[in-house]
């Protein structure tokens, strides 16, 4: 029954606190495009590349030298020998 005493004004703070912290997130436009966020992450806008990658043949960075040298038969791909 004593801790009773204690719970109570503790949980009526908390509560306070809570109230406080929604009303804050309210007033400062935290909810106001709720719709925003959830369409940014399924459409990509960022397809064009930016100013500094224009004109050098690259997509998102991506550089157009090869990793190394092709293959030149499917000999060198098996690695069998006839």
């Amino acid at each position: 029954m004593e801790s009773l005493y204690l719970l109570i004004p503790l949980s009526l703070l908390f509560l306070a606190l809570i109230i406080g912290v929604l009303f804050w997130a309210v007033h400062s436009g935290q909810y106001d495009d709720l719709d925003r966020e959830g369409e940014r992450i399924l459409f990509d806008d960022d397809l064009s590349p930016s100013p500094s990658q224009k004109g050098t043949g690259s997509v998102a960075g991506l550089s157009d030298q090869k990793a190394g040298p092709e293959p030149e038969t499917t000999d060198e791909l098996t690695g069998s020998d006839h």
